[in-house]
Formats: structure tokens, C-alpha cells, sequence
């Protein structure tokens, strides 16, 4: 198997020599990649960011198409209002999602990325790997990171309005002096969406309005003050499954009846200090994460997450912005509940500690470890190591990690008594253990540079449903091992002075510890992307190509067999053009040639949908 996963490398290597990672400067790229922010010439983990400039480029709109194009990651689900977000094979609530910074999931770790919108987003980090010693539970295969726009120096305003199969509109404010800033964003969304039974009955929709207000201030010299908050609601349609389906067409069941609201609040308030002639930095954050859910206009389950962090950061020799040797301390308390169930109240305290160290030679090193003290599962402890070695004179930047993460049980998986589940109460956290190796590689004279990484990765505990009945299921910590393992390829390229080049390649092998092919996880992921500059430097045309192989899920009818889903390969393509110096005019088509897909049995996803818009900065 290693072999053919060599020989898979190698192959995509030489069949894509004009093709290379991100292209950014190194040293001027952060990331969340610790306890504090690091650059990504010193980060030894694989790690992809989606800016705003690739997202005006290409025309997103939502997150989870922003996130399709990146190597090790699997966007999926049964619909769009029910997306899930996979990295290098783990579970939808192995990835920790963060917006700002903050949890965005409330109680349980696994967020559904539905109709979550691009607009005034100013960057997606996307961090592989386990990350749980920095950033603790469910941080198992990886963290993806939202960082929402905030205000820039000076005044700055600006609008956007989208119309086609669906309508999106959203309106930035911001104010920023030498002293602090404040900055308001709005944003509104209606997809009228499609028919999730591929049948042409009713279209489920998704409908979401979000606002987001931020602002800081120094106090002082040495003293900054700021906070965040986000009020997010939505709505949308669903639709029910039959229970004696003969095949996929018959799975799914047209309800024009149903829908559900998500309300989601995530806050914010925080203080950094600086002491020693900036040696010694000292940050305090409190936050909040509310989500709630209701189905049909019934009571709605109210999930929270408090968390009280406290992160000290003294340079060893030097300012903490400018030392070679770092040191980070974090102190953390967290408390979950979930109105579902009172005995749903998990506590944990932590610490965790961390130190990089960048050497004359080319070598980074960061190493971190964290110790979570339960109220109700078993106290972990996860460490993590990552290395960054700069080759003299070739630029070849060489990198590896290994850690550990945990992932806690979730709301349901403990307490479930609905849909024929039965939770168990008496589940523990699942473990992984991972590593991974790559090398960067830059080619045609520094035009672009080409990334290749194997992942190894091993889940031990994993939690698995089991049957307990004739329609009725009950919860596990399986025995054995879950193994995954792969390749991830990431290219750029500046081909010319107007043509940009991309590439994202995946490839993955996941097995169940009895053997079994792990579902939802496609074996190949290949995109390939380019924008070309015209209309006289006046606007661009982007092209996305996306091709998904080998991907499994179960049937949910019958003996619920692991069956393969077709194989499919789409188009997007996306334009821009200056009217002024002020107002854009933007098109997009998505699955130009309104091929069939499916990530999951029984579930159409979208054909093709036109949309063209207006941009306009004041």
C-alpha cells in the first residue's frame, strides 16, 4: 500500500511541473498556528489560506466551496444545509471550527457549514494535522480558522449586491486611527436552492443574515482593549428519508413542511498588555459561543460554550514580536452545557506550553503540550512537534509534525434518545496520533513552487454506532485501530505576467479498525484552477475544475451496505470587470455543464446556477 502511495506521489509530481503551492511571501504570511501567531516560513505543520483576494478572484460566496479546492480536505454532506468538513479522512467533529478565533459549534465540536458566506471574510486558515495541544479538544485532524474583515486605516466603506439562483447582499463600515477602530459588517443571503431528492420537487432553501461588530482601542501605551460579536441567524428547508427506500431515487422524500432555525452568537472581549520593553506580553480573552437549533418551529435546543484564556508570551532574547526564541504559557477554563439534557455539563481546566526556537542554520523548531483536566471524561494530555528546515541557496524548505489530539464525545453520541438512538453516558474521548513529511519545492525561477506532504494518521477509541435492535442503535468505543494515510500536492504558479496557475490534489486511504473502507472520504480530489487578467487589467476570468474518485458512503435502507457513489467532475467559472474606479461588476456559473453529483446516497447536489453582481467601494 505505501508503495502505490509513493508511486501515487510521483506521479502526480511529474505529471504537474508548472504547478506550485500558494504563491506568498513566507516571512510576511501569519498564521494560527500555536499559542500565538507564527509565520509560515517558521511553521513546520501543512497548513492552506484562503484570502479575500482569492475568494474576489474566483467568486465564492460560501465557505465550504472557499475550502473544496484545498488539499486534505473533504466538504460533503447530504445537502446544503447539512455540510460537513473532513480533513485527511477524520470525522465532521475531528476539525475544530473558529470564527475570529472563537468556537463556533457551541456544546459539540462538529459545525455544519451550511450557508455560512464569504462576504467580509479577509482570510480562511485551514491548519492539518492534530492541533489539540494548542488549541485543545476536537482539534484532532485539524482546525480551519474564519478570520472576518475588520477596519483598515483610515475610513473605509463598501457594498455588494448578487442576484441569480440566489440573492446575496452584505455592507462593510469600518474607522481605524492610530488609537483603535471600529467596524461594523452586514451581510444577508436567500439561496432558493434546489431539490435535494434529484427527483424535481420542491427546492430546499437556505436563508441567513449575519452581523458582525469589532472594535480596540490602546489605553495606553502598552494596553490594548477589544472586542468581537457575531449574531448569525438561519433558516432553512429539509427534507425527510423514507423508511422502506428501494434504491437512492426513493430514499429521499419531498417535504415542503419542514424546515429548521439556527441563532448563533459568538462574543469576544479581550486585553493585551506588553511589559519589558516588549519582552513580555501578556493577553486576557473572555468568550461565548451560543447555538441554538429548532425544527418546525419547536423549542429550540440551546447549546453554550464559556471559555476564560489567559496567554503569557515572553521572547528569550528579545521582543516577543521579534525574538528567535519564544516562549508561550496558556491557562484555560471552559465550561459546555446544552439545554437537552442538565447532566450535559462538561468542565475542563488547562495548560498548555509551547517554544519555537528559528536558528542561523534554516531549522525552526516548535514544540507544544497540554494537559485537560475533565469534569467528564477522562483527563488527556497532547503534545505536538513541528519542524521547518530552510535548504541554503535552494530554497527547498523542507517540513515534518507529529502530535496527538483528542476528540470528546459529543452531545448526542452521550444522550441521544431520538431517531432510534440511545446515547452512552459512559463513552471516552477518541485519540489520534499523526505524522507527516513534505518538502517545498520552488521552481521556474521563483514564479511558483510546488508542496508535497504524506500524512500518517491513527485513531484509537473511535465512537461508532452499533445496531441494538431492529431500528434502534446505541454508541461504542470501538476497539482497534483507524488508519488513514496519503498524499497532499498544493501548486501556484505565475505563468505569466496575466495567468495565474493552481492546483490540489488529495489522495487517501482510510479503513474502519475491522478493515472497512471509511465513508465519505473520496480516495482522489483533484482541482485545478487559473485566472487570467483582461479586458486591459480592467477585470479577470477564473476557471475552476474539480474531480472527486472513489468515494463511499452508506445505504440507508436494507442491510446498509458501504456502497461506492459515482464519480463526477464539474466546472466553475467566474469573471470580474472594473466599471470604475469604484464599482465591479462580477459573474459566476457554477457546475457550468450541470453534471449530476452526489456526496451521499440518495442526495443530489446542486446543478448548474448563473449569478452576476455588483461591488461597489465608497
Amino acid at each position: 500500500m505505501r508503495a502505490g502511495l509513493l508511486a501515487t506521489a510521483a506521479a502526480t509530481f511529474s505529471i504537474t511541473p508548472t504547478f506550485a503551492q500558494e504563491v506568498f511571501d513566507l516571512d510576511e504570511i501569519i498564521i494560527s498556528g500555536g499559542l500565538s501567531p507564527i509565520g509560515a516560513a517558521q511553521y513546520g505543520h501543512a497548513a492552506s489560506v484562503v484570502t479575500a483576494q482569492d475568494i474576489e478572484d474566483r467568486g465564492i460566496t460560501t465557505v465550504r466551496d472557499a475550502l473544496r479546492s484545498l488539499p486534505g480536505v473533504s466538504v460533503n454532506g447530504s445537502s446544503a444545509s447539512l455540510t460537513g468538513l473532513r480533513i485527511r479522512g477524520g470525522e465532521a467533529n475531528h476539525t475544530l471550527v473558529l470564527i475570529d478565533g472563537i468556537l463556533a459549534s457551541g456544546a459539540d465540536g462538529g459545525y455544519s457549514l451550511s450557508g455560512l458566506e464569504t462576504a467580509n471574510i479577509e482570510r480562511i486558515e485551514v491548519l492539518r494535522g492534530p492541533q489539540s495541544a494548542f488549541y485543545g479538544a476536537s482539534a484532532s485532524t485539524g482546525v480551519v480558522n474564519i478570520i472576518t474583515r475588520k477596519a483598515e486605516m483610515g475610513q473605509t466603506a463598501s457594498a455588494s449586491l448578487e442576484v441569480g439562483a440566489g440573492t446575496t447582499a452584505s455592507v462593510f463600515l469600518g474607522h481605524r486611527t492610530e488609537r483603535g477602530a471600529i467596524s461594523l459588517a452586514i451581510s444577508s443571503s436567500d439561496d432558493r436552492g434546489y431539490d435535494v431528492s434529484g427527483d424535481g420537487g420542491e427546492k430546499d432553501s437556505v436563508r441567513r443574515d449575519t452581523a458582525i461588530l469589532s472594535g480596540d482601542i490602546m489605553a495606553t501605551e502598552d494596553l490594548k482593549l477589544g472586542f468581537t460579536i457575531r449574531r448569525s441567524k438561519e433558516d432553512y428547508d429539509y427534507d425527510d428519508t423514507s423508511w422502506t427506500p428501494t434504491d437512492a431515487a426513493s430514499y429521499i422524500v419531498d417535504n415542503p413542511s419542514n424546515y429548521s432555525t439556527r441563532d448563533e452568537t459568538t462574543a469576544s472581549l479581550f486585553a493585551e498588555y506588553s511589559m519589558l520593553d516588549g519582552r513580555l506580553e501578556q493577553r486576557f480573552a473572555l468568550e461565548t459561543t451560543r447555538f441554538d437549533q429548532s425544527y418546525n418551529g419547536g423549542a429550540p435546543s440551546k447549546n453554550t460554550a464559556n471559555a476564560a484564556k489567559y496567554r503569557l508570551s515572553y521572547g528569550i532574547d528579545g521582543t516577543v514580536k521579534d525574538a528567535n526564541q519564544l516562549l508561550n504559557l496558556l491557562l484555560e477554563k471552559e465550561e459546555k452545557s446544552s439545554s437537552s439534557n442538565p447532566d450535559y455539563n462538561p468542565k475542563a481546566t488547562s495548560v498548555a506550553l509551547e517554544y519555537r526556537g528559528s536558528f542561523d542554520n534554516g531549522l525552526n523548531v516548535q514544540l507544544g503540550a497540554r494537559h485537560d483536566q475533565n469534569s467528564q471524561y477522562k483527563d488527556t494530555t497532547t503534545w505536538n512537534v513541528g519542524l521547518s528546515y530552510l535548504l541554503p541557496q535552494s530554497g527547498v524548505r523542507l517540513h515534518a509534525s507529529a502530535g496527538t489530539g483528542v476528540v470528546d464525545p459529543s452531545y448526542f453520541q452521550l444522550f441521544a434518545s431520538s431517531f432510534g438512538y440511545s446515547g452512552n453516558p459512559d463513552l471516552t474521548p477518541e485519540r489520534n496520533r499523526s505524522f507527516d513529511l513534505g518538502a517545498t519545492f520552488p521552481i521556474f525561477a521563483d514564479r511558483g513552487s510546488i508542496d508535497v506532504t504524506y500524512f500518517n494518521e491513527t485513531l484509537t477509541d473511535k465512537i461508532t454506532d452499533i445496531s441494538t435492535g431492529p431500528g434502534t442503535f446505541g454508541f461504542i468505543n470501538q476497539g482497534g485501530k483507524a488508519k488513514r494515510q496519503g498524499i497532499e500536492v498544493t501548486g501556484n504558479m505565475q505563468a505569466t505576467d496575466v495567468l495565474a496557475l493552481r492546483l490540489g490534489y488529495t489522495y487517501i486511504d482510510a479503513k474502519n479498525p475491522d478493515g472497512a473502507t471509511e465513508t465519505r472520504r473520496p480516495r482522489n480530489e483533484l482541482t485545478l484552477g487559473a485566472t487570467y487578467e483582461t479586458f486591459g487589467g480592467r477585470g479577470a476570468v477564473s476557471a475552476d475544475l474539480r474531480h472527486v474518485s472513489g468515494n463511499y458512503d452508506l445505504q440507508g435502507w436494507g442491510a446498509r451496505s458501504v456502497e461506492k457513489l459515482p464519480d463526477f467532475t464539474t466546472l466553475d467559472v467566474a469573471a470580474h470587470y472594473d466599471l470604475s474606479d469604484r464599482v465591479t461588476l462580477t459573474g459566476r456559473v457554477s457546475n457550468l455543464f450541470d453534471k449530476d453529483t452526489s456526496d451521499s446516497w440518495g442526495y443530489a447536489n446542486r446543478g448548474r446556477a448563473v449569478y452576476v453582481g455588483l461591488n461597489a467601494k465608497f
